[in-house]
């Protein structure tokens, strides 16, 4: 069932005490770069370092209460979310993740307590895991995005956003599966009907953004990309999210690799922030200039749960390995 504006208040009070208000800043660099106030949402001030939690703690707090564990399939960030909100419950958690996922991501998972399942190349591979574990050890899934508490926790943000600035005239989100989307999408909305809503997300393996193309989801292909927390495909039974995104945004934006890359530096350099490259693609359209903006804007920085090393090599200007790519290094401001 679609979530409602009074599910995602509910939300709120349900996350209330972990996953609370996080900043909502101006960068004054991206305000000189797009010449109207341009404010970032930081949700990498999470407990665990991205905006995920909010849709984990929620969905978990929904479960019955002889729930005997949880699982799920991941990117990084959710199931990181999950593996939080397990152990404050004292749940066994198991997170599905693909070969595709960076080590770090893997290794900051393991480290909050939860058993990672390495299971084939792509987001859907571990789907079909995640799923057997829900069906054959009877633990709970907790679906990464096409799932309405999940939503309804991640449209918080979006109500913090608007109540801080009700006068945003555009919102540039991270597009992934829809579940950050459709939440904040759904609030910013309800209390500015005319808000520009824009979906930006990488060029390599876009999945909503094909599937918004097409009419209906589509099977693509997952990539190793600099925004690695975007990839995965929709699944064949979404029920929410295409449907959602496909009501609520007015466009979407691709943006390059090494466009990511310069957003990244940007971020580093001017408002000293590290960030993942899936946190950056809003900065990175507008840099790119391809979103034009006329009024205040405001785009979510989503995550930095990142490899530090790749993340320092680039900011120094060096060659980075991207999977069978090579992207050659660029000195910021040179």
């Amino acid at each position: 069932m679609r979530p409602s504006l009074a599910d995602v208040f509910a939300a709120r009070q349900v996350i209330a005490g972990v996953a609370d208000r996080t900043p909502l800043v101006p960068s004054p660099f991206m305000s000189a770069r797009s010449g109207h106030d341009f404010l970032l949402k930081l949700e990498i001030c999470q407990p665990m370092g991205a905006f995920k939690l909010r849709g984990a703690l929620n969905a978990m707090a929904a479960l019955p209460a002889d729930t005997r564990g949880v699982t799920c399939c991941s990117t990084g960030n959710h199931g990181r979310a999950v593996a939080f909100a397990a152990a404050r419950r004292g749940l066994r958690a198991v997170v599905c993740m693909s070969q595709l996922v960076p080590e770090a991501k893997v290794a900051g998972i393991r480290a909050l307590g939860a058993e990672v399942r390495i299971s084939g190349r792509t987001q859907d591979d571990a789907a079909v895991e995640a799923a057997r574990l829900a069906r054959d050890e009877r633990l709970a899934e907790i679906p990464p995005f096409d799932d309405p508490h999940v939503i309804a926790g991640q449209g918080t943000i979006g109500l913090e956003v608007m109540e801080a600035r009700p006068d945003l005239t555009a919102l540039l989100v991270p597009l992934s599966g829809g579940g950050l989307m459709s939440g904040v999408a759904l609030a910013a909305r309800a209390i500015r009907p005319g808000i520009r809503i824009i979906g930006v997300t990488m060029e390599r393996g876009a999945a909503m953004a094909q599937a918004l193309q097409a009419g209906h989801p589509v099977e693509v292909g997952e990539y190793p990309s600099l925004a690695d927390s975007l990839g995965g495909g929709l699944g064949d039974d979404n029920r929410l999210t295409f449907a959602m995104c496909r009501d609520l945004v007015d466009e979407v934006v691709l943006v390059s690799e090494e466009e990511i890359r310069d957003a990244m530096q940007a971020l580093f350099h001017e408002d000293r922030i590290v960030a993942e490259g899936g946190s950056v693609t809003g900065l990175a359209a507008v840099l790119a200039g391809k979103v034009r903006l006329d009024g205040p804007a405001a785009t979510i920085i989503t995550g930095r749960n990142l490899d530090m090393r790749m993340f320092a090599a680039m900011m120094a200007g060096q060659d980075v390995t991207i999977g069978d790519m090579v992207l050659k290094g660029r000195v910021y401001g040179a």
